[in-house]
């Protein structure tokens, strides 16, 4: 017999960041089981729950999402925005600082490697380059804030030696990323469905939102890449996932083929465009 409780629960989950469980209710019920045995009440009941106290979505959202990144991944498109698009992109931007915008990012690890490839070019200035972070897990948020992560974990594995020992200071058995790099970086806290708090990111050059597309269906998949296209400049670039696409949709984007990988450019300034994005 269906647990009305959890369709209904997993409803309010899609549309408040568009995690869509309508299809995985067994792991959808085994993620909240803990959480509802702690406050002794059913799916339904914990529907009612959300709407009376608010604060309890950062505590499913926690429970909800997957925080699996480490410095250096999918290095191809790391290097290749670093050593080739961030060049475009300055000359552009001769009078401001490049904005770059690390959509989804976890405990930090996206946002400090590019902070850290940006100062090996040795081609921007202190301040020439600002970079924001964002994501809809606060505890992450928090983790990636302080710019320590323990000796033994994951997110080193791809982590050259040398650049371990340039940009980290070896403290309290962990490692913790020096304040040059921590202070290119504007950590907070925004859920990518909402449109409005999205815009008021203002206009960015360059965004990385990899690995985020994958948890989305088609329809919500759109409504993120409109705000994010409305939020990046004309011309700018865009970075997803490798196994991401965006190939089908018509949403004013095209894309950007190197020997290494791929990415796509804003072509237009209008939302409702009708050219497709180049396969």
């Amino acid at each position: 017999m269906q647990d009305n409780g959890l369709v209904t629960l997993s409803q309010i989950i899609y549309d408040f960041c568009g995690l869509r469980f309508a299809d995985r209710l067994p792991t959808l019920r085994e993620k909240v089981s803990k959480r509802l045995t702690e406050l002794g009440i059913s799916h339904m009941e914990y529907c009612q729950y959300l709407k009376r106290s608010p604060r309890e979505w950062d505590v499913l959202i926690e429970l909800l999402t997957i925080n699996e990144t480490y410095f250096y991944r999918e290095e191809n498109q790391l290097n290749e925005c670093c050593s080739y698009v961030l060049s475009l992109v300055k000359r552009k931007t001769r009078n401001r600082p490049i904005r770059i915008w690390s959509a989804a990012c976890s405990s930090g690890e996206e946002p400090y490697t590019l902070a850290m490839l940006i100062q090996e070019t040795g081609k921007f200035l202190p301040g020439s380059v600002e970079i924001v972070a964002t994501d809809i897990n606060k505890k992450v948020l928090r983790k990636a804030e302080t710019g320590w992560y323990h000796h033994g974990s994951f997110a080193f594995r791809r982590t050259p030696e040398n650049l371990l020992k340039k940009y980290f200071t070896d403290i309290d058995g962990g490692y913790q990323i020096n304040a040059s790099i921590r202070k290119m970086i504007k950590f907070q806290y925004l859920n990518l469905l909402e449109h409005d708090k999205v815009s008021q990111l203002a206009e960015v050059d360059i965004i990385f939102c990899r690995n985020v597309l994958i948890y989305f269906d088609q329809e919500t998949t759109k409504r993120v890449i409109r705000s994010l296209h409305q939020n990046l400049a004309v011309g700018g670039y865009l970075f997803l996932g490798h196994a991401e696409s965006i190939t089908d949709m018509t949403l004013g984007f095209k894309k950007v083929d190197s020997d290494k990988t791929f990415y796509y450019r804003k072509e237009s300034d209008r939302d409702e465009t009708v050219q497709s994005i180049s396969g």
